[in-house]
């Protein structure tokens, strides 16, 4: 069965279209499709033409690698030129198409000791070129996402992608399955997608159970983890400090958090609108006026600002990367940070009372970046400290915690 996909690209010398072009849907005009072999390093391997979908409209052609399944979600771009292993495997991804505007993906190989969870949670991975810095499958990226079910897209013009997501703000795109070209079909798949705020994610990647990381005999403080959507390096951090880890899911019982062997608590970061989380937020509240050491990053961090009673807010576009600058408002330090959210807490709304202040900012935008407790323990950042790409700058914040929670 032949088919074709409708619309308009821009062309290049030969009078083919580029690969991965923008293409408004106009009828009636067969759409050609970029090679494969140009795009997707034959070691990968591919499954043919697919197209990427966004809900306005546009249509951009290209290659399928990763599995060979539909998916979607909103786009976010990752501007990072290395840690698409850990982006993949970052649970605050979940329900996301992320965007990697670095052109080669697949140049560094795949090691599971990396990795930031159990599985890829992301919806799917689009970018420019798929190519393999190692011979073996089982240590490149393609055979992650596939073996995870998570389809990819290559021979897209990221870079524009890019700048027209910052253009119009967040739109949701989808990745068809290999063959599908219908374009029409794929925008209104697109536009079917549940809204990103509707969408319980937190619920999806948090754990169900308890976990107990370390041996009580070692002697250090016992950290609490309030998992939203954890990554592992948040555990490494407080491990190589000598804490001790337990592991909580995010419907955790008050009095269980709040355990008096418990010395410290993190509410980690996580996908989705903390809007919908009332019960981590009511927890938040109770931690609060307990007023043991607290640290909240990400989403934690927007959790906690909202326990303080400020609103949070969707930013246009969200901050996704590897190279934020961010402000210490104590003492002017600027770190580069690693970002992912769609979500800021709104500095206006933050109440005098509520015992915090404003403490980090962002310096591209000035969104709040971090928050302290006038008198507590306590403090949120924005960003991921666990993600160091400064790239030590910016882990300050653990040795904060872990030696308030040992002085407990």
């Amino acid at each position: 069965m032949s088919v074709q996909v409708r619309g308009r690209g821009r062309p290049g010398p030969d009078g083919r279209l580029m690969a991965g072009s923008a293409v408004p849907v106009v009828p009636r005009r067969p759409l050609p499709l970029p090679l494969s072999s140009s795009i997707v390093d034959p070691r990968v391997g591919d499954f043919g033409p697919a197209l990427l979908a966004l809900a306005d409209g546009r249509i951009f052609p290209g290659i399928a690698f990763g599995a060979a399944v539909a998916a979607g979600g909103d786009l976010v771009v990752n501007t990072s030129q290395t840690g698409y292993q850990e982006v993949c495997t970052d649970p605050s991804y979940a329900g996301q198409v992320v965007v990697m505007t670095y052109p080669l993906i697949g140049n560094h190989g795949w090691l599971r000791s990396d990795d930031q969870s159990e599985r890829p949670w992301l919806s799917a991975l689009v970018v420019a070129n798929a190519t393999a810095a190692v011979l073996e499958d089982a240590r490149q990226l393609a055979t992650l996402l596939r073996a995870s079910g998570i389809p990819a897209i290559a021979g897209i013009d990221t870079r524009a992608l890019a700048r027209h997501l910052r253009t119009h703000g967040s739109i949701p795109g989808i990745v068809t399955q290999p063959g599908q070209l219908d374009a029409q079909a794929a925008i209104a798949a697109v536009r079917s997608l549940p809204r990103w705020e509707d969408q319980d994610f937190v619920g999806l990647v948090s754990p169900t159970g308890i976990t107990e990381v370390g041996d009580p005999g070692d002697g250090g403080p016992l950290i609490g983890i309030v998992d939203l959507g954890l990554k592992a390096n948040i555990v490494r951090s407080l491990r190589w400090r000598g804490a001790r880890v337990r592991i909580l899911p995010h419907s955790v019982p008050i009095e269980v958090a709040l355990d008096d062997e418990i010395d410290g608590l993190v509410f980690s970061p996580g996908p989705g609108d903390p809007a919908r989380l009332a019960g981590p937020v009511a927890l938040a509240q109770a931690a609060i006026a307990d007023g043991r050491p607290l640290l909240g990053i990400c989403l934690g961090h927007q959790i906690v600002g909202r326990a303080a009673g400020a609103e949070t807010g969707r930013l246009r576009f969200g901050h996704h990367g590897a190279n934020h600058p961010v402000r210490d408002l104590d003492n002017g330090l600027v770190q580069v940070t690693a970002q992912n959210h769609e979500v800021q807490v709104v500095a206006g709304t933050l109440p005098a009372a509520s015992g915090f202040r404003v403490s980090q900012v962002n310096l591209n935008d000035g969104s709040v970046e971090g928050l302290r407790h006038l008198e507590l323990p306590i403090e949120t950042v924005q960003y991921h400290p666990e993600g160091a790409p400064g790239p030590l700058d910016a882990l300050a914040v653990f040795d904060r915690l872990v030696a308030a929670a040992r002085s407990r």
